[in-house]
């Protein structure tokens, strides 16, 4: 029998190019890290001090991330975004983080999208996100007909 060949490269159910780029807006934080900056500066002609200095902040004092911008659909988002073509205009350069993004075959984003410009039946339907993150404690509850567990959600406080 004789040795298959396959496609190590897993399949994507996804285009990045039919997508408004909600990954670039909706995060608040778009790490970057040592290398990403090496990168950056690479591509800028900079050194990486500077690179850091022009292109990104620090997040809570411990997390070094992009700067954003307005952005006329999402709001606000990463300063590397194009606005007409919803492309990244650093693409080369991009950091890490969004080199492997979903990292997985799909996009809840993409599927959203696709799914709600079919029931729509309108190719411009834009679905809008909003991603809120909340401390979770878990409690047990007792009563006359027994325990139950429950989340209580608080609003993340900064």
């Amino acid at each position: 029998m004789g040795k298959q060949i396959t496609d190590e490269q897993k399949r994507v159910f996804f285009d990045c190019s039919k997508c408004p780029a909600y990954c670039c807006g909706l995060y608040e934080r778009i790490q970057v890290t040592k290398r990403d900056l090496n990168r950056l500066a690479k591509h800028f002609g900079v050194t990486p001090e500077k690179a850091a200095k022009r292109y990104t902040k620090m997040w809570d004092g411990k997390e070094r991330v992009l700067k954003r911008t307005p952005d006329p659909i999402l709001g606000e988002a990463c300063q590397f975004l194009d606005h007409e073509t919803r492309g990244c205009t650093i693409y080369h350069a991009r950091p890490e983080v969004c080199r492997t993004y979903p990292d997985r075959p799909r996009c809840v984003y993409y599927d959203v999208l696709k799914f709600e410009r079919e029931q729509q039946e309108d190719e411009t339907v834009l679905p809008l996100f909003q991603i809120t993150f909340r401390e979770v404690e878990k409690k047990v509850v007792t009563d006359e007909h027994g325990s139950e567990k429950i989340w209580e959600w608080k609003q993340k406080k900064r």
